[in-house]
């Protein structure tokens, strides 16, 4: 890896004493001189905040763009991939623990650098529509996903954030002109599962969920369904009457579970609670309810909510076929919420 010096972080405040308090995400850190917050890759140097991970790139992935999920945003297109190590929640059952978990287990800092120019141009020669802060956290590499963000919109190169929408008001603001979508994890509808499984708090997310969609940021929302942790009906009624609340348009990826890193305990979902979460959330008066990890049983399709008729069929991280028109459902005219063009 080259070496490059850390930059200054953009969300914090030096106290009198010299600790810092980080003002990034809603742990809020306040963190001692040499030391790291919960993330693992902001230090406080000599009473300022550094960002280690900027452009420290640990995966550089082209993808398709359905397979963030994103399935109401330039379907078939395919997405640059990019992540630095490092997260702020601590979920049990993480599936890239061996990147979001790295930095806090006390491992140096892996990475290559990258330069948002270089992000940028290297999108640009895949013919990629968009690039995706993936795989960890963005937020945990905020200052380069902004900078990359930036150049990005300037090339006409949209972004996206697949996020724990643990992050604060004002980088989401900052951010906000752009960052075209966003996929959402919403972990439970439960402060207990927040604090117990993931080391964070279930507010926030929802702030983050509510505060994107009003500034115009395309918001699709994942939750994926942990057997007898949080997938009981009543618990899936509130999240979904919830999201609907919010915008009814917003669809909801119900994913299913596999065992993995710390919550190897529990077995996969079960394809009968799957469904019943997709009849729950139709029932709430979600438009656009879809299952994920389940191939093959029409649960990736999208489906007009005016006549019913079937607009795209998709198969894994494929799409099969696309019948929309500017947008529009062929059949009834119904006008279908996204971003398609």
């Amino acid at each position: 890896m080259e070496h490059h010096q850390a930059p200054e972080a953009r969300y914090f405040e030096s106290l009198p004493d010299g600790t810092v308090r980080c003002a990034l995400c809603p742990h809020r850190c306040r963190i001692a001189p040499g030391k790291r917050g919960l993330c693992a890759v902001r230090e406080n140097r000599a009473g300022k905040l550094y960002s280690l991970s900027y452009g420290r790139m640990v995966a550089v992935h082209d993808d398709p763009i359905e397979k963030k999920p994103l399935y109401h945003f330039l379907p078939g297109s395919r997405s640059l991939s990019l992540a630095a190590a490092g997260c702020n929640l601590s979920c049990r059952h993480c599936q890239n623990h061996a990147i979001s978990q790295a930095p806090r287990r006390g491992r140096a800092l892996p990475g290559d650098w990258l330069s948002p120019e270089e992000a940028v141009g290297a999108a640009r020669s895949l013919g990629a529509a968009s690039l995706s802060f993936t795989y960890t956290e963005p937020s945990v590499f905020f200052e380069w996903a902004h900078d990359t963000a930036k150049r990005a919109a300037a090339a006409g190169i949209r972004s996206v954030f697949v996020t724990n929408g643990y992050t604060e008001a004002k980088p989401i603001e900052d951010i906000a002109p752009v960052l075209a979508a966003a996929n959402v994890d919403l972990k439970s509808f439960r402060d207990e599962f927040y604090r117990k499984v993931c080391g964070a708090r279930l507010q926030p997310v929802l702030d983050t969920i509510a505060r994107m969609r009003r500034l115009g940021i395309w918001v699709e929302v994942t939750t994926l369904l942990i057997p007898g942790e949080n997938d009981s009906p009543e618990e899936l009624q509130e999240a979904a009457a919830w999201l609907s609340s919010v915008d009814r348009d917003m669809p909801w990826h119900l994913s299913r579970f596999h065992p993995d890193f710390e919550m190897l305990d529990r077995p996969a979902t079960p394809l009968s609670s799957l469904r019943r979460a997709f009849e729950i959330g139709k029932a709430a008066g979600l438009r656009f309810v879809y299952l994920g990890n389940v191939r093959g049983d029409g649960g990736e399709d999208t489906a007009c909510p005016g006549c019913g008729e079937t607009l795209i069929e998709r198969r894994g991280f494929s799409v099969l076929g696309n019948k929309l028109r500017q947008g529009r459902c062929p059949g009834c005219g119904e006008r279908i919420a996204g971003m398609w063009e």
